[in-house]
């Protein structure tokens, strides 16, 4: 009966080993995901600190909302409007600056809408309303969704009486979406860091990159432990703390695809 006992013990054990391991669930956005940068880093928070990252990898809208029901410890996410928005209803604690990279738009070798080149986005995005050649938007709520929208609006284009013709949402992440660009010869805009890590582009290139209201900030912000009393705040400040750390902010900086970077770190 003790040998059985014992036996039982040691079968279980892994298990109780791994409900114990300590971790933070983190709300962040596909494109940090997809890109390949959490896989690169992640273990190196882990192997510094025991705490294990659990990442939910969705558009920022919907992370936010994780993050308001409590459902994530940290917020992970890339619009900065709705990030201090957030902070403002009671739902966070602070912001802090990680990384940037930016946005690109996309489209067509032939360039149908004689964009290639451009430096003014909102320029480019005219011409592309006048042609009347597909644009592919994300149409998620996503930091790109929304920072897309308003450089439509930027653009003098109310891109919501177009939706559905030459303006088409996919309602998917940036990976589908760049798919059914590149199946159909159309244009999109992307993260630089999902744009490298992709690897079905076809005949899509970058044709419009530069201008500045095309820069891409990416902040980290704890979840309010006195709103969810529940959240692993120490837990929660200490990844934050490393991410803005030196040592992380190498690892993001050297982070690279085919030799370029997709990140840069801009902690203070």
């Amino acid at each position: 009966m003790f040998r059985i006992l014992l036996l039982a013990l040691a079968l279980f054990a892994p298990l109780a080993n791994a409900s114990a391991e300590e971790y933070i669930t983190v709300a962040s956005t596909t494109s940090t995901r997809d890109s390949g940068l959490f896989d690169d880093i992640l273990p190196l928070f882990t192997k510094s600190s025991g705490i294990a990252v659990r990442i939910v990898a969705v558009g920022t809208g919907q992370a936010i909302k994780l993050a308001k029901n409590g459902d994530a410890d940290v917020l992970f996410v890339h619009h900065r409007k709705s990030e201090e928005a957030f902070i403002a209803g009671g739902f966070g604690v602070k912001r802090y600056d990680v990384m940037y990279n930016d946005f690109v738009i996309v489209g067509p070798d032939h360039d149908p809408a004689v964009i290639g080149g451009a430096k003014d986005v909102a320029k480019a995005f005219q011409k592309i309303a006048a042609a009347k050649i597909p644009f592919l938007s994300r149409g998620d709520d996503s930091g790109t969704n929304k920072k897309e929208r308003a450089l439509w609006s930027a653009a003098g284009i109310d891109t919501s009486k177009v939706s559905g013709t030459w303006y088409r949402e996919t309602g998917s992440g940036m990976g589908a979406t760049l798919n059914t660009a590149a199946a159909v010869n159309g244009y999109a805009m992307t993260d630089r860091g999902t744009w490298l890590a992709f690897k079905n582009s076809g005949d899509l290139k970058i044709l419009v990159e530069g201008d500045t209201r095309l820069l891409n900030p990416y902040g980290v912000i704890l979840v309010n432990p006195q709103r969810h009393p529940h959240v692993k705040a120490a837990a929660g400040q200490k990844f934050i703390d490393w991410l803005v750390s030196a040592p992380a902010q190498a690892a993001i900086a050297g982070f690279r695809i085919n030799g370029e970077p997709l990140f840069k770190g801009n902690a203070r």
